[in-house]
């Protein structure tokens, strides 16, 4: 459907822990975004692939193993590799007050802590991501 957001949710590297990606994935779907989950244990590359794949206009990324400032940038990487560097991206999980300023700083729209209400992630989804033109 045209000017449908479309949010790809994400869980990158070795964390096995998906409930709340599971529960933001559903949150941003019954908000009207179209949401494509990729599962468990995916690599920056894989994200980045399924985001130009499934023509994305943003990434979500959840990590609770403390691997947040390798991993989210990584992401960031791989995504301009392939050429997709217009995905916003934001994340959340276990990531201290202390690192979210370096991930901003890094490219990561947002970053949501645990205790986030759900309607304030969908509420920055919607002001912050538009979907994309494709060529």
């Amino acid at each position: 459907m045209a000017g449908t957001i479309r949010v790809l949710v994400a869980k990158p590297g070795l964390d096995g822990h998906d409930r709340g990606a599971k529960v933001v994935a559903r949150a941003l779907r019954d908000a009207g975004f179209e949401v494509v989950y990729t599962g468990l244990h995916q690599t920056p590359q894989m994200i980045a692939k399924a985001a130009v794949q499934e023509d994305v206009d943003a990434v979500g990324l959840s990590i609770m193993s403390g691997a947040h400032n390798t991993l989210f940038p990584a992401v960031l990487d791989a995504l301009r590799a392939e050429g997709a560097s217009d995905v916003v991206v934001f994340g959340g999980g276990i990531v201290p007050k202390d690192d979210v300023a370096r991930l901003t700083d890094a490219g990561v729209g947002a970053v949501f802590t645990p205790g986030t209400r759900l309607e304030e992630i969908v509420a920055w989804v919607r002001a912050h991501v538009r979907p994309r033109e494709l060529a």
